[in-house]
């Protein structure tokens, strides 16, 4: 079901996207394909916009594939396969994609959740990583375990700095081709003491010094990325009666020089069934993108049409007011410095 703009705007009484940029947010040319392989996954994190569990079984078809290999073959524009999920590694299709992106060069990322590697049929990972010389965007919330077991599950922190040892041990965070970037998210709200997402810069400091000196890890990146309310974030917020003043926070919080680094802008996001969106919150809000004539795209439309830059705007709600408050966030990180 698609999300309906009045019915949002009403449920969280912030200003229409559209209204505060002074018109509508104008697609660029496509250079990132981020795909979402399926909701599977070995964990079921607090705050997952995804909703990704172990009792989930969404996951991308054959026919899919076959479209998404095809995509990548015939659009040489697009620079990065961006590969999430759930646990991407754990759905179909993933290391085809890999492969296929890796012959043609492209730059590959896998955002990884780290505690798959100790999954029976996934202990090669690391190994796979490096030799397809994948950059891992790896969820650690904190870099002190209450934190990141309180929002992931127990025992996650503990397994996800092994993880990161045995990356070290492959090159991860040393050779340049080998990147490693650890994700920072703040917990999600539980009172009206709201803030925003700190600094990026000084908080890569505090994980690298930290990790360095108690683990011996070394990363290359760390991405501060604001908890937008959506999926399990949503139902939290809603539940403590905080999703209205939190969406106001972030709106009034709203920086315009984070508008022209949008990742919506410039990236298709795809699910699982072949279904095309701006962005990844908007595919888990069922806001699907938009041909000039109002058409839903898929991806049997682009192959169709021939070109990937068939959207001409962004379709924005609310809660995209979270990528633009303060510094900004992408799954890239700030968009300010």
């Amino acid at each position: 079901m698609v999300s309906s703009p009045d019915s949002l705007q009403r449920s969280v009484a912030a200003p229409p996207f559209e209204q505060v940029l002074g018109a509508p947010l104008e697609k660029q040319s496509i250079q990132v394909l981020q795909i979402n392989l399926g909701r599977r996954c070995n964990l079921a994190c607090r705050h997952c916009h995804v909703e990704a569990g172990p009792h989930r079984s969404e996951e991308l078809s054959p026919e899919v594939l076959d479209q998404l290999l095809a995509v990548l073959d015939r659009f040489p524009q697009i620079q990065t396969v961006d590969l999430t999920g759930g646990a991407p590694e754990m759905n179909y299709g993933f290391r085809p994609l890999v492969e296929k992106a890796r012959s043609l060069r492209k730059e590959i990322i896998v955002r990884s959740n780290l505690t798959i590697f100790f999954e029976p049929g996934f202990t090669d990972l690391p190994d796979y990583f490096a030799r397809q010389r994948v950059r891992v965007v790896a969820s650690l919330p904190c870099y002190l375990a209450d934190n990141v077991d309180a929002m992931r599950g127990q025992g996650v922190y503990d397994a996800s700095i092994k993880a990161i040892q045995q990356l070290n041990a492959r090159g991860y965070g040393h050779e340049p081709d080998l990147i490693l970037d650890l994700v920072y998210n703040p917990p999600v709200p539980t009172t009206k003491n709201f803030s925003l997402t700190p600094s990026q810069a000084g908080l890569q400091n505090d994980y690298q010094q930290y990790l360095a000196q108690h683990f011996g890890i070394a990363f290359n990146h760390l991405l501060t990325i604001t908890n937008l309310p959506i999926g399990r974030t949503r139902w939290q917020l809603e539940n403590r009666g905080l999703l209205k003043p939190y969406t106001q926070f972030l709106a009034a919080h709203h920086n315009p020089k984070t508008v022209p680094a949008l990742m919506c802008r410039h990236e298709l996001s795809i699910d699982y069934r072949g279904n095309v969106y701006d962005c990844d919150f908007n595919q888990m809000a069922a806001v699907p993108a938009q041909t000039g004539d109002g058409i839903p795209v898929t991806v049997a439309t682009l192959l169709a049409a021939g070109t990937l830059d068939i959207i001409p705007t962004v379709q924005t709600r609310p809660y995209c007011y979270g990528c633009t408050a303060g510094s900004g966030s992408s799954c890239g990180g700030s968009l300010t410095g």
